[in-house]
């Protein structure tokens, strides 16, 4: 399943194109490749992932990349975070700027970009360890070393074993992974360059991801949200204890079973080639290439309707007690999830090569990228429903014994998916850093892609040409009520997409410059966009973005500020629609615009203090947002949400990172980051206040080769929701005004956290 509103929007990067202070340097240089100061692996959301860097638009991918090359070609359904941690394997972690990552890629948005250990001369190794007070156990080793001269060799193993912060009965743990990687490393002589080979294997089951984040609160009806009765948001489970879930296969019809841990497996084996030479000339060769097979999985629980079911005779849910025997549920509240079984079995081969080379005032830079992506994908979708218990206790599963004799039902009816066959991307690029003159310098490039798509899905018409909706027990060779034999539709298309870029820097004085930059990017729909019953929108999706301000730099400050515009169009996407007790699949297409100022600046006011500070207003609106389904009973739900403020995404947020150094090697520091008031549903009929997330910690180098730390995660200790209200997509503000102290389901603020962390170096 592709993430619904709810799950798209929940993981939006939005804030209008921050760039470092340092307009002028980057950590590559002069228009290097590179941000800063945007603490990549500081993340509220996850305790082992790296945080998203918002731009103003809903994002399809996290952009991560290893030694040059995409960790996962989609993140659907083969997430980063089951592939890729950074750990002690890494030499470098870094982030590419907006228009590096556009023009080598294709994608938009800034992009973590990484560099494995390949050895180093003698031997060397690393031990990180890190722990919280929820239980959390991480460690990553590596070891390197020279078998000859010429030879160097590298071994890395990673494993984290993660309860999450309570403890879900229904799965081992919330997150567990282990990663293996071994390099083989050739130098050639004087130093011109080597050739790598590196082995990678991953095991991963990040159930954490999707499946646990929800949680019910009180909804007061002024932004602000109380605990339901002793259930404490982010401490309590919101999960049965039964593990197992019943579901019909897409492409089978087979009735099976599977847990939610088993249900989250991923698994990679990579084998990775790597290549650098350079001449006297100043001519640098470098080429890349992986070949990954993999399957790749995860499961939404989706939270959808929550029902008053009390003294209701409308209702009459029951539940198989531990003996086996039905016993009629006396609670107040129902709640109804849709489980999405997403995996799909996967084969990568990336290969991607560049051609550079320096002159005295300017660098050229030459690359080409084939990427071949062949996947056999489909979601199950099964739904179930389960008591919402007040004491703080474990929900049980119910079910209505009006309409059924066991838990599971409507197996692939609401957002079902399918999908099998090839994504190849072609793309030859270009880049240009030339230092015009002292004052001037310009940086620019293209990009030209052929991308081809070719394979089968379930989108399938009737006779009269219509779509056929999905359906209760829907799969590959089922019939729907009109008579239409539900059989795979044939999928080709080829597109050519294309990128370009600009920026130019002007020296006014030596301290004080001028900055702008414009990228343009034209894509089209990815095979994942075609898993819904219904084909996406085929045009051209555009994304222009430009930017420009001014920069200033003395030894006390570096400041840049900007104004920025970014928009897209024809965004892909499916909405989950409820009416009562029914949900409908809304696939639609709709664009995107944000305009944005933001000011970035890091101070030095005296020896051993920096404080980085970021402030960003911008106003993020839904353009051409329009759809409608019509449900069983003859309702015609409607959403014209054009104009609006896009859901989960604040105008203002504000960043302070406040770092001092008491001794050469003891450091205290925090971090303060703040999203102002939010909507949780498209229509702005519900929203959320502004919040803080706070960081805070204290890094200790005890000698050379043993460092320390300890940080605390919300140590201002808020709790609350945040994200949206699960199925209120068709709640207007007129109803939501009669919604005060209500039950709602959300999304919620990760708790106070305490981490230790460890590194020994030998």
């Amino acid at each position: 399943m592709k993430p619904t509103k709810k799950a798209l929007f929940a993981c939006m990067l939005c804030t209008p194109l921050m760039m470092n202070a340092q307009s002028e340097e980057t950590s590559e240089g002069k228009n290097g490749k590179e941000e800063g100061n945007r603490n990549v692996m500081l993340n509220a959301s996850s305790a082992n992932g790296p945080r998203e860097i918002q731009i103003g638009l809903p994002s399809t991918d996290v952009n991560v990349l290893e030694n040059g090359l995409p960790v996962t070609f989609a993140t659907n359904p083969h997430s980063v975070n089951s592939n890729w941690r950074m750990d002690a394997s890494h030499s470098h972690v870094g982030l590419l700027k907006i228009s590096e990552t556009a023009i080598t890629t294709g994608n938009i948005g800034y992009a973590v970009n990484s560099w494995t250990k390949i050895g180093e001369k003698g031997f060397h190794g690393s031990l990180n360890y890190k722990a919280n007070h929820f239980g959390m156990q991480e460690f990553s080793f590596n070891a390197n070393g020279s078998l000859t001269d010429n030879w160097l060799y590298s071994a890395s193993i990673y494993q984290d074993f993660d309860p999450g912060t309570f403890d879900i009965k229904s799965s081992k743990l919330q997150d567990r992974t282990q990663i293996y990687k071994f390099s083989l490393t050739h130098l050639y002589g004087n130093g011109r360059g080597q050739f790598s080979a590196m082995y990678h294997y991953s095991n991963s089951h990040p159930v954490s991801n999707y499946a646990t984040q929800s949680a019910p609160f009180i909804y007061v009806g002024d932004g602000s949200v109380k605990e339901y009765g002793k259930f404490k948001l982010g401490t309590t489970s919101y999960l049965p204890i039964d593990a197992n879930m019943t579901y019909r296969d897409m492409r089978t019809g087979q009735i099976g079973q599977i847990s939610l841990y088993d249900a989250s497996e991923n698994r990679s084996s990579q084998v990775f080639l790597s290549n650098k030479y350079a001449w006297d000339n100043g001519l640098t060769w470098t080429a890349s290439a992986r070949y990954d097979h993999a399957r790749g999985a995860f499961v939404y629980q989706t939270p959808m309707s929550l029902t008053n079911v009390k003294n209701n005779s409308a209702y009459n849910y029951q539940f198989i007690n531990s003996l086996g025997e039905r016993e009629a549920y006396t609670g107040e509240y129902v709640q109804s999830r849709m489980s999405c079984l997403n995996a799909g079995d996967i084969d990568e081969m990336l290969f991607t090569t560049e051609l550079s080379k320096r002159f005295k005032h300017s660098t050229l830079r030459f690359g080409l990228n084939e990427w071949l992506y062949n996947i056999d994908y489909a979601s199950n979708t099964t739904m179930y429903d389960q008591s919402v218990p007040a004491d703080g206790s474990y929900p049980v599963r119910v079910f209505d014994a009006n309409k059924r004799n066991y838990y599971f039902y409507d197996f692939n009816k609401n957002a079902s998916e399918y999908y099998k066959g090839t994504e190849n991307k072609l793309a030859a690029y270009l880049t240009h850093d030339w230092d015009i003159c002292d004052k001037l310098n310009a940086y620019y490039g293209a990009r030209l892609e052929w991308q081809r798509i070719n394979g089968e899905n379930a989108a399938v018409r009737n006779a009269a040409g219509e779509y056929v909706g999905r359906f209760s027990d829907y799969y590959l060779g089922a019939t729907a009520a009109d008579g239409t034999v539900i059989k795979p539709a044939s999928l080709d298309y080829n597109w050519i997409n294309y990128d370009f870029t600009a920026a130019l820097t002007y020296k006014i004085t030596k301290q004080f410059g001028l900055t702008g930059d414009f990228t343009y990017i034209v894509q089209h729909p990815r095979i994942e966009n075609f898993a819904p019953a219904t084909l996406p929108n085929t045009n051209k999706i555009t994304v222009p973005l430009g930017r420009g301000g001014i920069y200033y730099n003395n030894k006390w400050i570096s400041l840049t500020s900007l104004f920025s515009y970014i928009s897209k169009t024809n965004n892909n996407s499916t909405l989950n629609l409820q009416h009562g007790s029914e949900i409908m699949a809304a696939p639609m297409s709709y664009d995107i615009q944000t305009w944005g100022w933001t000011t970035d600046a890091i101070i030095r006011p005296f020896k051993g203090f920096e404080l980085h500070a970021l402030f960003t207003y911008q106003k993020p609106t839904y353009k051409k947002y329009e759809t409608s389904v019509k449900f069983s009973d003859g309702y015609e739900g409607k959403i014209n949400a054009t104009g609006n403020i896009v859901a989960e995404i604040p105008q203002v947020l504000i960043e302070l990172d406040p770092s001092y150094m008491i001794t050469p090697d003891l450091k205290i520091w925090a971090s303060f980051r703040y999203f102002s008031k939010t909507y949780a549903n498209i229509n702005e009929a519900y929203y959320f206040n502004g919040r803080w997330e706070s960081f805070g910690g204290v890094n200790w180098k005890v000698n050379k080769m043993l460092d320390l730390g300890c940080t605390v995660i919300n140590f201002l200790n808020q709790t609350g929701a945040k994200g949206s209200i699960a199925g209120a997509e068709l709640i207007t503000k007129e109803e939501a005004a009669n919604y005060k102290n209500c039950l709602m389901t959300g999304s919620y603020l990760r708790p106070l956290t305490v981490e230790f962390t460890a590194k020994l170096n030998f």
